[in-house]
């Protein structure tokens, strides 16, 4: 939101989970989730940060990377399902590269664009106000 602009974004008050361990990668979803209005993005880069982090906060979506440095990221898909916290997937491999467990959840192939990424959000968040 610039300072002339008062209208408050959709995602006012929303705050994501970006697990990615690539930094040029996170530090790009979390460009493109500032520009879809989101303000709060916090990041882990494997699965231990994930997990922790998640010990201890709750963010209301995730931007899960499938793969994280050679190591699944199934057991932060688990935590999240539990905790019935939306996520999505997003991955290179696509949709084809997730186990059928997950196939009900939303996937974005990279590289996506900001409007694949607001899309698989709005799925995920579906009380929000609509776009202007």
């Amino acid at each position: 939101m610039t300072e002339t602009d008062s209208t408050p974004s959709w995602l006012d008050g929303v705050t994501i989970l970006v697990v990615e361990d690539e930094t040029i990668i996170s530090l790009m979803i979390e460009d493109l989730l500032g520009e879809l209005g989101c303000q709060t993005v916090w990041q882990a880069g494997n699965v231990r940060q994930a997990l922790a982090l998640l010990d201890e906060r709750s963010p209301d979506a995730v931007v899960l990377d499938a793969n994280l440095g050679g190591e699944f990221a199934y057991p932060i898909a688990a935590r999240l399902a539990a905790s019935d916290i939306p996520f999505v997937f997003a991955t290179g491999y696509g949709r084809e590269g997730i186990p059928g467990e997950w196939a009900s959840r939303p996937v974005i192939q990279k590289p996506f664009s900001q409007n694949m990424l607001e899309e698989a959000l709005r799925s995920m968040l579906p009380g929000r106000p609509a776009a202007p």
